[in-house]
């Protein structure tokens, strides 16, 4: 098993792994984008829908932070995707003022056609990748992001 780097040496792979996200997201976020076109799904609104899916009705503040994003952004998303008759709001009972949003059998059905397509896309991913590597993958990412939460954290910026 191998050790773990010094700090030194983990500042400098970790600043590797920060290089290689940067022209991996920026292709993602362009493919994103063109799918829109056909999809007719605005990228925020796919994350709506998605996070929807996946954790069940949620507030917008909690929608806002799991993706990092401003309440701001994520109403306007929620708005957007409601006119589309994709989500519909429904009283609080724990909280008067913030209501929940649930996905609707027509959000469903537009996310899981997104997310099909993105299945397909993610399945040309080549390399003989395994499960622990993509473990290890998502274990690094994770940490760093909970690094720069604290740092975020600790400079205000939340």
């Amino acid at each position: 098993m191998s050790t773990p780097l010094p700090p030194d040496d983990l500042a400098d792979r970790l600043a590797e792994v920060y290089v290689a996200l940067g022209p991996v997201y920026r292709r993602v976020a362009r493919i994103v984008e063109h799918d829109e076109h056909s999809s007719g799904l605005a990228v925020g609104v796919r994350n709506v829908l998605d996070q929807l899916r996946r954790t069940g009705e949620r507030t917008v503040p909690q929608l806002a932070r799991a993706q990092d994003f401003s309440r701001q952004f994520v109403q306007r998303m929620v708005h957007e995707a409601r006119d589309r008759g994709f989500v519909e709001l429904v009283d609080n009972p724990a909280h008067r003022r913030s209501s929940l949003v649930r996905i609707t059998s027509t959000g469903l059905l537009a996310i899981e056609a997104v997310t099909e397509r993105e299945h397909e896309l993610m399945g040309r991913v080549g390399g003989d990748l395994t499960g622990a590597e993509l473990d290890a993958t998502l274990r690094v990412l994770h940490h760093m992001e909970a690094a720069l939460i604290e740092i975020e954290t600790a400079r205000g910026a939340r």
